[in-house]
């Protein structure tokens, strides 16, 4: 397996640190906000879905298999928060996705010392919000199909935390190609070329994604990872994913 774990460590804290200097605290005020908004939302929705659902379980359970139910409680409060976390970078990057682009491009520009040919706005906003289509048809595309393989393998003894495996694998390499695409967009790079090259460095790719993922399931924290992620993956395109021949 290609890449490292250490390769996406140093791609996730460079990006903390270079959205934190004075150039580009303005380029995350406005996605910042965004996030503040939606982090409320589903905060709340995540906890009143999971007391409801809790709370049925307990309902259903026989009693003389109540230590079974507080057994498998640890299980579902994980299921619940890669839910969280991959919900919440879903709707942020939907609704964030011009100005993602936009930070994406002035980390770019930091980066290698050049600077892409300016873009109105008019133009912007339909190319990444058609970007984010693509994606999210792609994400709920193959997700359908690995939340019916968590399904079938939960209610099966001894496999149940294979399926959690599959789950939390597929969230990695959802947060991966989510936020590594924002500079490809950017050159119009096309997604399938994009997923190709992730694949050619697996264990950073898998493993930044994991770090945006755990990120993002940690309350207040994930209101600050998308714009961190968004920087450290457009350092992991310049230096690794970015050969110099663009996909059309």
């Amino acid at each position: 397996m290609q890449g490292s774990i250490r390769g996406a460590l140093h791609y996730f804290f460079d990006g903390a640190k270079l959205i934190a200097t004075p150039g580009f605290r303005r380029f995350i005020l406005i996605p910042l906000f965004i996030n503040l908004l939606i982090f409320g939302a589903v905060t709340v929705l995540l906890i009143h879905a999971f007391s409801d659902f809790f709370t049925q379980i307990l309902q259903l359970t026989p009693d003389w298999l109540d230590w079974l139910t507080w057994l498998l409680w640890p299980l579902i409060a994980f299921i619940f928060l890669v839910v969280y976390g991959y919900s919440f970078n879903i709707i942020t990057n939907f609704i964030a996705a011009p100005f993602f682009g936009l930070l994406a491009e002035k980390v770019e520009a930091h980066a290698t010392g050049k600077s892409l040919p300016e873009e109105p706005w008019g133009q912007l906003i339909p190319r990444t919000l058609k970007r984010e289509t693509i994606k999210l048809g792609y994400f709920l595309s193959r997700g359908i199909l690995v939340l019916v393989v968590f399904i079938a393998l939960f209610f099966i003894p001894g496999l149940n935390f294979l399926g959690m495996i599959i789950a939390t694998l597929w969230s990695c390499w959802c947060m991966a190609i989510q936020y590594t695409d924002y500079a490809a967009d950017n050159h119009q790079f096309n997604f399938r070329a994009l997923r190709h090259r992730l694949r050619q460095q697996q264990l950073t790719s898998f493993s930044y994604g994991g770090l945006i993922l755990l990120g993002s399931m940690i309350p207040l924290l994930n209101i600050f990872v998308p714009p961190i992620a968004v920087a450290g993956a457009t350092l992991y395109w310049v230096r690794e994913l970015n050969n110099g021949h663009n996909a059309s």
